[in-house]
Order: structure tokens, then sequence, then C-alpha cells
């Protein structure tokens, strides 16, 4: 048995719409069949008993070694704690090689979790012991690490129910939502409109006291300090009690509270100088510790933080009880659960001796021991909601607090006896504003209800009705979809939005480049989305980054699938068959918004039937309006595109808008059919996107097969009276239709000028010369710069065997070198001759063919 290939799908993909991991196992005689291992079963059980039955996709398929994989994978991040439900295995068309998807919550745990399902498997196949617990407890613990925090989850979880998307941009917290100019940051709960200097002013606590006492909101009175003896001489001035907490700190870290002695001032002075350099002493208020939290304009949660304590019982120590305490499953370490551990430290024993105990005393049955004065939840203290109770005035001191800050979130601790009554009448004060403040109190409070917290933090970055989104194409096929999103994209364009385009080419923001190269996959397409000048965003989508990674969105407005052709790769990544690739392609369709639109070719069979995978909408389009699915789909009223008359015409129900070919150079007046199937395509886009019609039809009319509007895309350039074509086309339906398009023009003669792509298979580069054969008199032959793993002149023999028996080609010659190829096939050219070059290179290729037709 051999794992290999293992690959992190980010988003929806070929098995589903899950994040998962896929990897690639390999399993040889009885490995394929456990039933014939035997014991093996019984032994994996034995050290995983909560092992699901394994069966397979198919009733009737084998169970694999594979298939214990996937579900010793799945079953060890469920028995850790991670929310994962999806999983499959299938046998590819090599015997004994199948494809393990496994869904994961966190991405590094999903790789663990299979390494530790491949070590779980081969512990029974060789009968050696595994240690259950201990991959239990690195997953948990990893899963801790990776995961969101309480706060920061629950903003994302509020966003994901209102459908916003989201993406990490750090394994931290932070977080974008939303695409492209529609995108808002936080880091934890700290939006991107607060400023870095009322995040300053927060953490200075002395400045802050200074700016709510100018606003007339009550705070305690105190001072910074240098030293333990300049401490001590403050408390003097204060009077007894008094609080010691770094001038610049959070989380509770470093602060003492009801402070009655010098010993225990210089215990607290320590403590806070571990956290800054800087300390201040205060008063102390008597009271309890509330927080209420500001969120825009409002207060939505308050809690009353008690300190950490434990209940004496007469019979065990107050260690023993601190542990009994801490066994409760929702404390933990850090912020990953509900609650904290409380631990013993100096401050904790120094707490304990104003008590008249130590760590080792019994406390008397009913007695409350106090183990720290500070009542942060990070410490180790408890939070009882008390949101419903508080006084409108002091609501508004607390409000008034965040805005002289100017914190959008805000975590205000106020001191009182109660928060029933304005601060003023009890003597109470607001003692800390917190920038980023921890949010679980509010979420899962120790008693009381939680409250949506996460839901107001996402509707102050998104009024309501806004779900951060901009609109979002995607085109895959065949042959097309170069040329098809650039003109959706300049369609787009026309209508004043800033686009965001990837294709094989490169990617580009409102017409700038901004990388090359091939760029048709999910991670290019996801730095358009994280693009802030970006309205719309058009994206080739490929097999190979579909294969790789899954799509870079959760879902798109628009699908449009122009074609699906035997050239496409068959045969690479278990994709062998037309149905497979027919699968692969309609990823997109599958992932349609409910009120979007896929864009689906009538005219294909195979595209066509994926109309039964949308979830939204089907615009159809076709040459011919008299197809099955053309009439059928006209007959319920719904949207067509097709030609009559010389035009384009878009069709629902008894409304119809025609666009004339003749005014779409493109197309060349109609006469090239690829171009005018692109049209249709873009055409059907724009409709779906609800595009002003008017800025349609003037970006057809000015969208010119140029180099610079579609490099390499059925490019025509005059020479000497000849006519040069210039195509990127590399497989055999783009050779049938630029067969199509050329027989459409005069010539007195034709040459073509072709290399292969040596990752297609050996049938696939044949036909593309057996088509050319029988159209061109003069066939050029070159071999590529890059053989994709094939021998030198491999791909040239393979060409040249296609052109055995052509009908009409008479001159065949082989060149080294692509340039030199195009100058031999121009040096041939005479007036009224027309040469189609195949080029490889696409930006050096039609450079070279620009300058030699300046040359003249």
């Amino acid at each position: 048995m051999e794992v290999s290939r293992i690959r992190a799908l980010r988003g929806p993909n070929l098995w589903s719409r899950h994040t998962s991991i896929e990897a690639i196992v390999t399993c040889s005689g009885d490995e394929c069949e456990i039933s014939r291992l035997p014991g093996f079963e019984t032994r994996l059980r034995a050290r995983f008993p909560a092992l699901l039955p394994l069966h397979g996709t198919r009733h009737e398929d084998g169970i694999s070694l594979a298939h214990a994989i996937e579900f010793a994978a799945l079953g060890l991040q469920e028995q850790a704690g991670c929310p994962v439900t999806f999983s499959r295995t299938t046998q590819t068309v090599e015997p004994g090689v199948y494809q393990v998807v496994v869904e994961y919550s966190e991405e590094a745990v999903g790789r663990q979790a299979l390494e530790l399902a491949e070590a779980l498997v081969r512990a029974a196949l060789s009968d050696t012991p595994f240690d259950l617990a201990a991959a239990l407890k690195a997953l948990h613990d990893l899963d801790e690490d990776e995961r969101l925090g309480p706060s920061t989850g629950s903003i994302v979880d509020a966003a994901v129910a209102r459908g916003i998307p989201f993406r990490r941009l750090t394994t931290g917290s932070l977080v974008q939502f939303g695409w492209g100019s529609k995108q808002r940051r936080i880091q934890a709960a700290e939006i991107d409109s607060t400023s870095a200097i009322a995040e300053s002013i927060a953490q200075d606590k002395e400045l802050t006291k200074k700016l709510l006492f100018a606003a007339g909101v009550p705070v305690p009175h105190g001072r910074p300090v240098k030293d333990a003896d300049d401490a001590w001489a403050a408390a003097m001035e204060i009077g007894l009690p008094v609080v010691v907490k770094p001038q610049d700190g959070n989380q509770g870290k470093g602060v003492t509270v009801n402070i009655t002695s010098r010993e225990h001032l210089e215990i607290a002075f320590k403590a806070a100088s571990e956290f800054r350099d800087d300390v201040m002493v205060e008063r102390y208020l008597p009271g309890h510790d509330f927080r209420l939290l500001v969120v825009g304009d409002k207060l939505v949660a308050a809690a009353r933080r008690d300190p950490p304590h434990v209940i004496g019982d007469g019979k065990h120590s107050v260690r023993e009880l601190v542990e009994e305490v801490n066994r409760d499953p929702r404390r933990g370490e850090g912020h990953a659960t509900s609650l904290t551990k409380i631990r013993f430290d100096d401050i904790a024993l120094a707490r304990l001796a104003l008590q008249g105990l130590n760590a080792d005393s019994v406390p008397e049955k009913g007695q409350r021991v106090v183990l720290r004065n500070n009542a942060n939840l990070s410490t180790g203290g408890t939070a009882t909601d008390v949101t419903d109770d508080v006084h409108p005035e002091m609501a508004a001191r607390a409000i008034d607090a965040a805005k002289m800050v100017g914190l959008d979130i805000c975590g205000v601790d106020v001191v009182c006896d109660s928060v029933l009554r304005p601060l003023e009448e009890q003597g109470g004060g607001i003692v800390e504003v917190n920038a980023a403040p921890g949010l679980r109190m509010h979420l899962s409070p120790s008693y009381g209800k939680g409250r949506p917290v996460g839901e107001a933090v996402m509707d102050t970055l998104y009024p309501a009705g806004d779900d951060g989104r901009i609109p979002v194409v995607a085109v895959t096929g065949t042959n097309g979809k170069t040329t098809t999103v650039r003109l959706i994209t300049h369609l787009l364009a026309q209508t004043g939005l800033r686009v965001g385009m990837t294709n094989t080419d490169g990617v580009y923001v409102s017409g700038r480049q901004t990388d090359s190269g091939d760029c048709s996959g999910p991670r290019s397409a996801r730095n358009v989305l994280m693009h802030p000048d970006v309205d719309a965003a058009v994206f080739e989508t490929a097999r190979g980054g579909l294969l790789r990674e899954g799509l870079a969105f959760d879902r798109c407005d628009v699908a449009v699938v122009t074609n699906v052709g035997m050239g496409d790769h068959l045969g690479l990544n278990f994709i062998t068959t037309l149905e497979d690739l027919a699968v692969l392609k309609r990823v997109i369709v599958q992932n349609v918004a409910p009120a979007g639109y896929a864009v689906l070719n009538a005219a294909d069979p195979v595209v066509a039937a994926m109309a039964a995978n949308c979830p939204g909408q089907v615009i159809f389009f076709a040459a011919d309006p008299h197809l099955p699915v053309m009439a059928a789909q006209r007959a319920q009223g719904r949207r067509v595109v097709f030609i009559e008359d010389g035009a384009i015409v878009l069709a629902e129900g008894e409304v119809k808008r025609r666009l004339a070919l003749a005014g779409i150079p493109l197309t060349r007046g109609g006469t090239i059919s690829f171009q005018v199937e692109n049209v249709m395509a873009s055409v059907a886009a724009a409709w779906a996107l609800n595009l002003n019609w008017d800025a349609v039809t003037e970006g057809l009319r000015n969208f010119v097969s140029d180099t610079d509007n579609a490099p390499g895309r059925f490019n025509v350039f005059d020479y000497r009276g000849a006519t040069l074509i210039a195509d990127y086309g590399h497989n055999p339906d783009a050779m049938l239709a630029l067969v199509k398009a050329v027989e459409a023009m005069p010539a007195q003669r034709r040459s073509v000028v072709i290399s292969g792509a040596g990752d297609r298979r050996d049938e696939d580069i044949r036909e593309q010369t057996r088509i050319l054969g029988a159209a061109f008199d003069d066939v050029l032959l070159y071999q590529d710069a890059c053989q994709r793993g094939r021998e030198d002149g491999e791909v040239i023999a393979l060409l040249r065997d296609g052109l055995s028996g052509a009908s009409r080609t008479a001159y065949v010659d082989e060149i080294n070198g692509e340039f030199v190829a195009i100058d031999k096939a121009l040096g041939r050219l005479q007036p009224g001759d027309l040469c189609l070059i195949l080029v490889d290179q696409v930006e050096e290729a039609l450079a070279h063919i620009a300058k030699r037709v300046a040359e003249g």
C-alpha cells in the first residue's frame, strides 16, 4: 500500500462542496479486498473501536485498504471533535489505484488525520500497537491551535449565516469578509475602520482616563508609577485599597485589585512589571466587576464577572478543590473554551494569604475562597449575563466612553454595586476601555443566556441585505474560454465597473496586467477577489486548477460552459472520457447562486445536460433556434440566444432583442462561426448580469480580436498582400473550428504552421494534423519550446503520422524552432495566400509576427 499525491481541495470541487483532503492510494493483490486479509478488520477495530462500518461508494464495490484509510481519517477527526461528515473512495481506471477524499474543517488537521489513518491501517496490517489516545490528543490539540477562537469564530459564523464569504488571511485571527471592493477585514474583535490612534489610546490606561474624565464619565483616580516604592507612595496618596496594573495591558494580565498592604502591593507591582514596563496605581472601587460590550453606537451585551474561586467542603484542600473545578470540560487553556482553568501563581497565593489560607489549607464547608481579585475570564473567572438589567444611563456612559476613545467595538469595564442604577448614584466608575475585547463571556456565559454579539459585529460591517459579494462569472469549456472571458470583461467594463480577470494569459485588473503566465486556476482567482479595486470578476476556470484545489469561490453569479471536446487533456489525472470531463466542467454549474444563471451551449449535448445540475436558472445559446433543447426552452418562455437573419437574437417569451452580426467586428460579419458562439455566450452572460443594453451594444462594437484584446485568439494580420492568422488552438476541436473559419476566407493557397502539446494523448496529436491535412496545401511542423514530458522529436513524429494520406497537403517540412518556422512560412507567401500560425509562446510569437509585418 502506498499513499501519494496528497492535495487540499480548498473550495467546491469534483467530489463535493466540502473542503477536503484528496490522496491517491495504491493497493496490490489482497490489499484491494480486505476480506482476503484474515483478521485485518478485527485488528483495525481493536485499535479504533469507534470506526464506522467499512463500505464502498456502490454496493458492488470491493472494500480495499484505501476504504479503511478513508473511514479512519474521517473517524479520527470526528473523535477529536472536528465537525466533518463527508468522505469517499473511488477506484480509478488503473487497477488497484484509488482516489480517497476526506472532508476537513482545518487543513493541517485533515492532513495529519490522513497520516494517522495510514499509520493505523499499517499497524493493523502488521499487528503492531497504535496509540489511539495519543493520536486523538494530537489531532484535538492541533485543531485547537488551528481553528478560530470563539470571538473571531462567532463573527465568522454570523457572516456564513448571512451568506457573506470569508477568507482567513493568516493562521491567526485576521479574516477578510466579502470580495473585491466590498471587502472588510477584522482582527479578532477589531474591525478595519478602527484607527490605530483609537487602539493606541485604549492601550494607554492613563490617557484613556483623562479623556473619559474630560467627557464627564466617572473614572477612578490614579497615576503612573516608576517602581515599587513609588507605587506605595501613590497608594498612600490615593488611599488603600488600590489596584496595580500595566499601563498598557489587556485580558487582565498583570492586574491585581483590592491591595491593602505593602507586601501585597510589591507582589502586584512585580506581576504587572512582567507584562509592561509602565505600571500604574489607581483607587480601588468596591463592588462587582461588569463588562459592557459596545458595538457601533449600541450596547449589545453585558456580563458580571466574578473572580476565580472555590467553595470549601471541609474535606479537600484549596489545591484539590481547584483541580476539581479545572476538570470542568468547559475550562481549558487559552481562549478556545468558554472558561479558562484557574491557575496557582504568586498572585493567587498572596490572595489566599490575605484570607489566612495557603494552597494546602482545607476550607470549611460553604466557605468561599477567592483565588484572584480581578475577574477576567482569561485568569479563570466566570461570567453571568446581565444585558437585560443595564440601566439606560449606564449604557449611555459606556457608549460615550467608546466614542471618546474612537473604538467601533469596545469592551467597557465597570466597577459598581449594580447595573440597575446609574454609575453616578452609586459611586462606581469605568476602570478600563478595551479594543478587540473578548466575546466569549457574552457568547457562552457561565450563567444566563448567550448574546448574538457576532451578528452585531456583522451588522456593523454590512447593513441588512448586503452580502459583501461582487458579480462573479466563471467560464469553462474546451475551446473559446479565453476569448469569452475577455469579451465578458470588456462588456462589464463598458458599464463603468472595475473588472478583475484571470485567464491563460495572466491576471488583469481594470486592464492592467498584475500577473503573467497561465493564471486560470483558483490561486489567481483568489488574488482577484482580494483586490480592493475590483467591482466584478471574470474567471477562466481550467480543469487543472479544479482538480488541484477546487474553486476559489463558494458560488458564482454566472457559469458559462462553451463546449466540451475530446482534446482537453484527456488521460491526465484519471479524466479519461468525455463523460469524466463533463462531470469536472459542470462543477461551476453546480455552484451557481440560486438567483444566478448557467449559460450553456445547447448545440453540445454534453453541455446542455448540465442544466439539470444548476441550482439557478439557465440560458441556452446555439446558432440553430430549432434544436430540441432550444425549442423546449423557448416554449417555456425561458431565455435563449440564437442566430436569425444575420443577427444574434436574445429571446424570452415574446420579447426579443437583436444584435446585427455586421456590427460585431469579432465575428467578421458572422463568417467566423466559433467567434459567433463566443459572442453569444458573452452576450448571454451580460444578460444574466442585467447589464445596461446600450453599454453591451457599444462594447460589442468596439471589441476587436487583436493582439491587445485577445492575444493568440484568431489575430489577423496583412503581410505583403497575404493574410496571416495567429491562434493558440491546440486540440482537435479547435482545429475543426479554425478550418471552418479559414475556409470562409478567400485564399489562393493555404499554409499552416503547427506544433503539438506533449501532454496530449497520441491520438489527439495525430488528429490535429489529420484535420489540417484536408484543408491546407502546406504544413510546417515545429517542436514546442517545452515538450511536457516527451522525448525530442516525438511530438513532430506524431504530427507527421497524422498527415499520412492527407487529401490536400502537398508540402510538409519540419523546422527546429517556432520563430524559424514562422519566418520560413512567411518567406513562402505570395499575395492572396493565407497562412494560419498556431503559436506556442503566445506573447513572444505575436511580437515576432508584428515585427515581420512592420518590416513589410
